[in-house]
């Protein structure tokens, strides 16, 4: 669990030097701040992406996995979570940020910035190994490591989205907090083709973040996280699809 708590002070740190560096600027820099981002984030996001195997699996995945998360509003619980740190612990100034998946006005971009860092910091192959070696082998090294990229990240996403980035240390906090304790029940079913499609899906996700924050258009990211439980399952079951696919040729 050390390693994770100094990924989480990671990127609280990194949240607040960007706050406090975003404070100082205009708004047309603070609207070029986002803006890249953005685009970093769609980066990333493709470079995950495109660690898939299977690129139906990953079709398949998002869809059902949308399909649950819409039926459940997942986004909207998240964001409902969000809300609720925003009014215990959240500036009180109002804003005019209204974002339009999120249902009606908020005050705040604040859980708007939760959401969508959350997401960002817990999906990805570093998350996922590193918490295992961590409990498994007493090996932070990866986990140390997603702990600076983290940091960078979150003074960007800090000096974009706001004091809400910050929080998203509870995300982290629980996630791979879970995952090294589970992470000698769990490792035996986890492959490297697992992790590859895990990463892949990942990176659906963050490219979903990226188009979020350079308003290309609204996507409820968070509905789409089911997918994960999805991928698993296919991947889990893959021999089996492999040889009945088979009958069919």
């Amino acid at each position: 669990m050390l390693a994770t708590i100094v990924n989480c002070i990671a990127v609280i740190a990194g949240s607040f030097i960007g706050i406090l560096f975003s404070r100082k600027i205009s708004d047309e820099i603070s609207d070029v701040i986002t803006s890249a981002a953005g685009v970093v984030t769609l980066i990333i996001g493709f470079q995950m992406a495109f660690q898939t195997v299977n690129i139906i699996y990953m079709a398949l995945s998002l869809i059902t996995g949308g399909i649950l998360g819409s039926w459940w509003d997942i986004d909207g619980k998240i964001l409902s979570l969000g809300r609720f740190l925003e009014r215990r612990f959240g500036p009180k100034s109002k804003l005019t940020a209204v974002f339009p998946e999120s249902g009606p006005p908020v005050s705040s971009r604040f859980a708007f910035a939760f959401l969508n860092s959350s997401v960002l910091f817990c999906v990805g192959a570093m998350a996922i190994v590193g918490s295992f070696k961590a409990g498994t082998e007493g090996d932070f090294t990866i986990l140390y490591t997603k702990s600076v990229l983290d940091g960078f990240l979150a003074i960007v996403f800090g000096a974009a989205m706001g004091v809400g980035t910050a929080f998203s240390a509870l995300s982290i906090l629980i996630y791979q907090g879970l995952l090294t304790l589970a992470s000698g029940f769990i490792k035996p079913w986890v492959s490297q083709r697992m992790i590859a499609e895990l990463t892949g899906l990942g990176g659906a996700f963050i490219i979903m973040i990226g188009i979020n924050l350079l308003n290309l258009r609204k996507l409820k990211t968070a509905n789409y996280l089911p997918a994960l439980i999805v991928i698993v399952g296919l991947v889990l079951l893959d021999p089996y699809i492999a040889r009945i696919a088979t009958l069919f040729i």
